[in-house]
C-alpha cells in the first residue's frame, strides 16, 4: 500500500494528543477530514491502530508497534526535505570536475576560492587529467562536467566552446631564436625540443601545426614542471599554451608568443546530454564562464 506523509503526520498527532479534536487542530484540519485520514491509514494497513471511545483514545498493540516506524518515516522525510532545501540554496551539495592540469593548477584555484567562500558546504572533487580522461570521467558519470581540448559532440555528450589558448615559445634568455623578428616552423624545428607526451593535447596541436615539418625531439616528458626544468637547464626549447605560462616565470627563461597558422588550442565545456547539472554544479559553471580566461 501507499502511505502518505499526511497520514503519518495524522497518526503521530493522534498518538501524542490522544484526542481527535486536539489532533485535528494540530494538523490544521477539520475533525471529519482528520478522522478520514486515520480511517484510510487503518484500512490500508488492514489493522486497527487506535481504540476509541467517547472519552478515550489509546494506541492498540499494533499501533504501538507502528509508532516507532512512523517516527522514523517522519524523521527521514524531514531529513530529505532539509537536504533538498540546502541543495537548492547551495548550503550543501557536491560538484565533481575533470579538467586539464594546466587549467587546474593555474586558473582554477582563483575561481574555486571565491566559490568556496560563498558556498562552504559544497564539496568539490577535482580530477586534473588529460583531455581523453576528462571525457571519460564525464561519460562514466564520475565528473559532472569537464574542460577539455576535445570537442566531444556525441549522442551522449555535448561540447561548447569555453575559451581559446594561444602558444608561446619557451627558451633560455639569450637564445638565438629571440633575435629573429618572425618565427616559422622550420626555424623552431632546427633546435632540440622538450616535448610533452604524445597523448597530450599540446603535443597534438603542435604536430598538426608543424606538419609536414619534422621536429627535433630530444625528449618527451609528462609534466610541464619537467619541461620547465629541462629548458632552464639549456637542454632544448619548447612550445607551450599561454594557460601554462605560470610554470615558466623563472629566472633565465624567456617566453615569446608564436603566431603560426592553426596553432590555437580550443578548450570545450563538456557535459552529458541526458543529465541536468545540480544547482551547485550550475552555479560553478556560471562562475567559471564569468571568470574564464581571456
Amino acid at each position: 500500500m501507499n502511505i502518505s506523509s499526511r497520514q503519518v503526520d495524522a497518526f503521530l498527532a493522534l498518538a501524542e494528543q490522544r484526542s481527535f479534536t486536539r489532533a485535528a487542530v494540530q494538523c490544521h484540519l477539520s475533525q471529519p477530514a482528520f478522522s478520514a485520514l486515520i480511517r484510510a491509514l487503518e484500512d490500508g494497513l488492514g489493522l486497527r491502530l487506535f481504540d476509541r471511545s467517547t472519552r478515550h483514545v489509546a494506541l492498540t498493540g499494533e499501533g504501538e508497534n507502528f509508532l516507532e516506524a512512523a517516527r522514523r518515516i517522519r524523521a527521514e522525510i524531514d531529513s530529505a526535505l532539509a537536504r533538498m532545501r540546502d541543495a537548492a540554496t547551495l548550503q550543501r551539495g557536491r560538484v565533481a570536475i575533470a579538467l586539464l592540469p594546466s587549467l587546474a593548477a593555474g586558473w582554477l584555484p582563483g575561481v574555486l576560492a571565491g566559490y568556496h567562500a560563498a558556498h562552504p558546504g559544497v564539496e568539490l572533487e577535482i580530477a586534473d587529467v588529460l583531455s581523453e580522461r576528462c571525457i571519460e570521467q564525464v561519460a562514466t558519470g564520475k565528473a559532472d562536467f569537464a574542460l577539455a581540448a576535445i570537442r566531444a559532440d556525441t549522442p551522449e555528450l555535448q561540447a561548447e566552446p569555453f575559451c581559446a589558448d594561444d602558444f608561446h615559445l619557451v627558451c633560455r634568455s639569450g637564445h638565438p631564436l629571440l633575435r629573429q623578428r618572425t618565427l616559422a616552423p622550420a626555424d623552431l624545428a632546427a633546435w632540440p625540443f622538450i616535448h610533452l607526451a604524445r597523448t597530450s593535447s599540446v603535443r597534438q596541436y603542435l604536430e598538426a601545426a608543424f606538419h609536414p615539418q619534422a621536429m627535433h625531439t630530444l625528449m618527451e616528458v609528462e609534466q610541464l614542471a619537467t619541461v620547465m626544468g629541462m629548458v632552464r637547464a639549456g637542454l632544448g626549447i619548447s612550445v607551450v599554451p599561454a594557460l601554462t605560462l605560470f610554470h615558466f616565470g623563472q629566472p633565465g627563461l624567456v617566453t615569446r608568443p608564436l603566431a603560426l597558422p592553426g596553432l590555437t588550442r580550443q578548450i570545450y565545456l563538456v557535459r552529458r546530454r541526458d543529465r541536468s547539472l545540480s544547482v551547485a554544479a550550475q552555479a560553478l559553471v556560471a562562475r567559471m564562464v564569468e571568470l574564464r580566461p581571456a
